[in-house]
């Protein structure tokens, strides 16, 4: 199909993942709703296809399980956008449950209050008897062993990655938005300081402002933009310059059983996240497979269950074309399979002896991270807006309405907290004693 080149834009958005297809939605829908404009005056730019990126490989987990406040306010908002359009973004709201040991229960007692404050729904389950009680009522084959607290949010859930992606694109086009696909940005034209519009395979197009969405390219675009590559972040031990971007590889897949995961009610369960810090064993062959805390995390799925574990660092030098399933060095070893198996044996007994189920095939993905592991959302040049979502992104469907917002006059107290400024101010997000960099 012969795509047609527009050559100008009021607002050009690159990348066609959730940020920037959900960026061009609600541009679109706010335009036309506050009488500015509407979805012509947008115009997304996707150098493959729809959900070619992160976005398309997803697990696709829905959470609000943040230690962070200005984390959790984002996932308020977006968890919202998924309820407001479930059956087109292929959305189930089953909620998600987290089961920790006694080193994090007090991280889960302060994320229940904080959801308490903004209005989310969750319920906090803390003590190893109270916890049992809990969760053997929806897994009566849910081992408790060294769980001291559970957050129970009612809210959340997963999402089914193409239906997603292809929904926002849908929900884009609706408003009039023209989501071109094989269109890659390859340069910026800058001038006194301002975008004045961008270099394409297909030419120059202008615009009067641009949205970066790139996701795990992130690192790319914001060198061609002239951006410095690390960066010192002030710490309470002083200042530690960083690498702007790092990746890591996620670690993910799936077992495929005839073995019924379902409630005890029949149900579909709760996404499920545990942490650990007794020792996994293996289900393969009974080995000890580390004795560092762990976890996992896992959904229903066709015919099983698919979740994942603690990504793997890989520094600041990855080879990302070609992205996801399609590059053996995205994807994960033969050792997760063992790891993740004996994951879901220690967490319930359906699973054990389980692990031959074990779906053995391309899975996981590269994702670009912060120098804190959390996002930078900000205005990088007065007209060019930067969405980097430090691998957060599937579940973040609120940050694109909030950058509509924004981007038509309005304000978004969300986004605040996410400034590229952050960085040499010290005004970091606060830590967890979750082993994942992303909690």
């Amino acid at each position: 199909m012969i795509v047609t080149i527009p050559r100008s834009a009021r607002y050009l958005v690159i990348g066609a993942g959730v940020h920037g297809l959900s960026t061009a939605y609600h541009l679109g829908r706010r335009l036309r709703e506050e009488g500015q404009g509407s979805g012509a005056d947008v115009v997304v730019l996707e150098k493959k296809r729809v959900g070619a990126g992160a976005s398309g490989i997803a697990c696709g987990v829905v959470r609000n399980f943040y230690y962070q406040p200005a984390m959790n306010e984002i996932m308020r908002i977006s968890v919202g956008v998924w309820e407001e359009h479930p059956d087109v973004l292929g959305y189930h709201p089953v909620g998600y449950i987290a089961a920790v040991p006694g080193t994090q229960a007090g991280d889960l007692v302060s994320i229940a209050d904080c959801h308490a404050k903004i209005g989310y729904n969750s319920e906090i389950v803390t003590g190893q008897k109270d916890c049992d009680r809990h969760m053997t009522a929806i897994l009566p084959d849910f081992q408790s062993e060294d769980v001291e607290a559970v957050l129970h949010e009612k809210q959340g859930g997963w999402a089914e990655r193409d239906k997603t992606v292809a929904g926002l694109a849908q929900l884009a086009r609706g408003e009039g938005v023209s989501v071109l696909e094989g269109v890659e940005v390859t340069g910026f034209d800058i001038q006194g300081g301002r975008v004045r519009g961008v270099e394409t395979s297909g030419g120059h197009i202008g615009a009067e402002m641009v949205i970066v969405a790139p996701g795990p390219w992130a690192a790319g675009f914001w060198q061609m933009l002239g951006l410095p590559m690390t960066v010192d972040v002030q710490t309470p031990d002083g200042a530690a310059r960083r690498p702007m971007f790092t990746y890591m590889k996620l670690q993910e897949g799936e077992v495929q059983t005839n073995v019924d995961y379902a409630t005890a009610g029949g149900g579909e369960p709760p996404v499920i996240h545990v942490d650990h810090n007794v020792p996994l064993v293996s289900d393969m062959t009974g080995e000890v497979i580390t004795t560092e805390p762990w976890g996992i995390y896992f959904k229903r799925d066709a015919g099983g269950v698919q979740g994942g574990a603690v990504p793997i660092n890989l520094g600041t030098q990855v080879n990302l074309e070609p992205y996801g399933h399609e590059n053996p060095e995205h994807v994960v070893d033969e050792s997760f399979a063992d790891y993740f198996t004996a994951g879901l044996a220690r967490t319930l007994d359906r699973f054990k002896g389980r692990s031959h189920s074990y779906k053995q095939r391309p899975n996981g993905g590269i994702g670009a991270f912060t120098p804190d592991n959390f996002p930078v959302f900000d205005f990088m040049l007065p007209n060019l807006y930067f969405v980097a979502d430090s691998n957060h992104g599937f579940k973040m469907l609120g940050v694109g309405k909030e950058v509509a917002n924004l981007l038509t006059g309005g304000t978004s107290a969300a986004l605040k907290p996410f400034p590229f400024s952050r960085y040499a101010d010290g005004a970091l997000h606060p830590t967890s004693h979750s082993p994942y960099p992303w909690n």
